[in-house]
């Protein structure tokens, strides 16, 4: 029996070129429960003593983002926290509903993984420039010695590739042990499969969500000496 390892190749609908795929459908569907969720959490939301499950849940969520930003960044975490928040919670959604039969990880395809990472890229300019201005910015591509900047090039695309192939191998590599336990024993290790898969799921999210509050606080002119 053959056991796809990657979204991409579960194809629900092709015509010519055009093809959808369990990637998309699946990325469909986290975007549209995120959405509903957020709506459904957020709507009735209280200052009393007394609060809902959801609402604790959703401030201590963002109480613990808020925390760890500051203290990787040690910058004011509002700024990033959207950005951020939105990474991690779509990735740990998205390795989280594992434990559901018949879905498939949108983060155990390269091309999802890819995206995630280039927001990550074009987040570091962003932010870094809206803060500093554009001049600035650049001007640490110059320092200590402007022969540097080709290294400096090299080295903004390296981490993007390497945090893209980082959560995709990850999360392949997650689903690849799981076929071959299955197919040793298919009633036995599921269960143990479902429980590591919902704390490496959390933990890549987590890696993730670091890892980008890194790279953009590493562009800021101080890190660079050039304050």
């Amino acid at each position: 029996m053959h056991i796809s390892l990657s979204p991409d190749e579960i194809v629900f609908w092709q015509w010519g070129f055009v093809s959808i795929n369990a990637t998309l459908v699946f990325t469909w569907m986290i975007m549209l429960l995120l959405g509903v969720g957020a709506w459904l959490v957020t709507r009735k939301l209280s200052t009393d003593t007394q609060l809902s499950h959801w609402q604790n849940l959703l401030e201590v969520l963002v109480a613990n983002l808020r925390d760890q930003i500051q203290q990787t960044s040690g910058q004011n975490p509002d700024r990033y926290l959207p950005f951020v928040g939105t990474l991690f919670i779509f990735i740990a959604t998205s390795n989280i509903l594992v434990i559901v039969p018949g879905y498939h990880p949108p983060t155990a395809s390269l091309s999802t993984t890819a995206a995630l990472a280039i927001c990550v890229f074009f987040a570091v300019p962003v932010f870094n420039i809206s803060e500093q201005g554009i001049w600035k910015y650049l001007h640490h591509y110059l320092e200590p010695n402007p022969i540097l900047f080709p290294f400096y090039i090299i080295s903004e695309l390296s981490r993007t590739l390497a945090l893209a192939v980082r959560l995709f191998g990850n999360v392949m590599s997650d689903g690849m042990i799981a076929a071959i336990l299955i197919s040793i024993a298919p009633f036995f290790f599921p269960a143990i499969m479902q429980a590591l898969g919902l704390l490496t799921g959390l933990i890549q999210a987590y890696i993730f969500a670091i890892l980008a509050v890194v790279y953009i606080g590493s562009a800021r002119d101080e890190d660079y000496g050039s304050k």
